[in-house]
Parts: C-alpha cells; sequence; structure tokens
C-alpha cells in the first residue's frame, strides 16, 4: 500500500477528483492549504497599495491506494492537474505501513 499526497491548483480539484474516479479511486482527503515553490509567490494591488503575496491558494489531496493501483493514480493526477504553468504542483509517495478502519477493525488493504 502507498499514500499519495499531491498539492494541486485548487481550480484543478474536480478534473483530479474525476480522473481518479475513473481509475476506480473514490476515497481521499482534501485540505485547503497555502505554500510556494519555485514561484515565489506574486504581488498584488489591492485599494493602491501594492503587496505581495507570499503563500499561494493550494489543494492538498492525501490517499491511500493498493499497490496495484498507484501508478495509474498518479498518472490520473498529474493528467487531470496539468496547465503546463509554474505551480502545477506536486505528488509525492510514501509507503503505507498499515491501515485499520475504526468502525469495523478491518485492516490492511480491506481497510481502503
Amino acid at each position: 500500500m502507498k499514500m499519495i499526497s499531491a498539492i494541486i491548483k485548487p481550480f484543478k480539484l474536480d478534473d483530479v477528483r474525476n480522473a481518479l474516479s475513473e481509475v476506480g479511486i473514490d476515497g481521499m482527503t482534501v485540505t485547503e492549504v497555502k505554500g510556494f515553490g519555485r514561484q515565489k509567490g506574486h504581488t498584488e494591488l489591492y485599494r493602491g497599495a501594492e503587496y505581495v503575496v507570499d503563500f499561494l491558494p493550494k489543494v492538498k489531496l492525501e490517499l491511500a491506494v493498493s499497490d496495484d493501483l498507484v501508478e495509474r493514480a498518479i498518472e490520473a493526477i498529474i493528467n487531470a492537474a496539468n496547465t503546463g504553468k509554474i505551480g502545477d504542483g506536486k505528488v509525492f509517495v510514501s509507503p503505507l505501513e498499515q491501515v485499520i478502519r475504526i468502525r469495523t477493525g478491518e485492516t490492511g488493504i480491506d481497510a481502503i
């Protein structure tokens, strides 16, 4: 099992969710986050004053997937979230030691 974390632009969330659903992944956790990478924020004009926006709004997806779905999930996220512009995001994959469904006590793949 793997834990996939993806940081994407907020307006791409529905596209990514639909793409993941098409490859058989229905469950995920979504968190609104702020951050920056190479783009280092930008400046905006508000009521005549210019100010720097250091942290840009992003969406973080977290999904636990079985080993056989990892590559398809990554491909779906990348294809759906890609705009070709800086700040499209990143995908992180890490091993998932154990999963336990609290309600039933199921463990491992059955708990996903």
